[in-house]
Parts: C-alpha cells; structure tokens; sequence
C-alpha cells in the first residue's frame, strides 16, 4: 500500500520533529470534524468533550511513533472511534432520542426564511438525526463516518477495525433503513 502524503501527514510529521505550530495548525483544521463525530456518535456533550480531550491527549503522545499509513483524519478518527467503544463498554449507553431532540433544536435557523419552510427544514433534519439514532452502533457509526466525515468504505473499514466488505454491508444496511424510516 502505498503511504498517502498530504499536507496533514507533513504537518504530523513536522509536529512529531518538534514544531508545535504544525499541532496547532493540524488541530485548528480537525477540531469540529472531530467534536461533532464524537458528539454525534456519543450522544452526550461530557462523553464527547471527555473523549475528545482523549483523543488530542492520544495523538500528542503518539506523535514520535506516527507513521503515515493512512489520512491523517482517518487516523484521528480510529484514535476517537476506539476511545468511543471503549466508553461504550464502561457505560453501555442507552437510546436517548431526546438528546438529540435537544441537540437539534440549538441549531441555528437560517434567517429571512418563510417560517413554513424554517420548520420543514428543521423537521427533515429532526427526523433524520432521530433515524441515524436508531441504527444500530454499528450501522450508525458507519453512517456518520461516510456523511459528516466523507469517508471512503476502504476508510471506514480502517477506522473501525472491520473488513472492507463488512464496512460497505453497514453501510448499505443502513442507508437502507435509511430510506425506509424517511419515506415513512
């Protein structure tokens, strides 16, 4: 496999030879993309604030071992994604639709809008976070990985430790149930 070089990887790599404005800079560019996973896959703002703090901690102590076998953000992600299963077996989680109930209803509006139109956004948006919370761990991981983060299946496998094939059947499996639960 040929080792991808991006801008990422050479600034994990000046990082991990001392410059610490590359961290700031590798942070600054991955902090949202990583809180909101992390939040989305959490479903508690604590779990995600904990785990992300975690996962920075993980990626400055990993800095001198860093080889670049991957993105640089799909490696940030594996790091945050085993940090979230890990959590999951100290706590296992229960469904909590009204969390994210509330989590959607803080997003901002867009203004100048029809008031019709304001509410059948935030409805289609309600009803999709309401769906991705009702896929299984796996499936729902899978999703947010491909959706929030654009992930490639070959990615999605690296991230969460499964098969190529076994990554596209979540994902299929849930895009599948899906379509279904919004055509309702």
């Amino acid at each position: 496999m040929d080792t991808p070089v991006d801008d990422d990887t050479t600034l994990m790599l000046a990082y991990a030879k001392g410059e610490l404005a590359a961290f700031d800079t590798l942070y600054a560019r991955h902090r949202g993309t990583l809180y909101r996973f992390l939040l989305r896959s959490a479903r508690d703002p604590r779990v995600a604030e904990e785990l992300f703090q975690e996962t920075w901690s993980r990626v400055v102590a990993a800095r001198a071992r860093y080889t670049p076998q991957a993105r640089f953000s799909t490696w940030l992600l594996q790091i945050a994604h085993n940090l979230l299963i890990d959590s999951y077996r100290r706590n296992r989680p229960t469904s909590h639709t009204e969390d994210a109930t509330q989590w959607l209803e803080q997003l901002p509006s867009p203004e100048h809008e029809q008031p019709e139109r304001v509410l059948s956004d935030f409805e289609r948006r309600r009803r999709l976070q309401l769906a991705i919370e009702s896929l299984p761990e796996e499936q729902r991981t899978a999703v947010l990985l491909r959706l929030e983060n654009d992930l490639s299946v070959e990615e999605i496998a690296q991230v969460t430790g499964v098969g190529r094939e076994t990554a596209k059947s979540r994902l299929r499996y849930a895009m599948n149930r899906l379509r279904e639960q919004l055509a309702e």
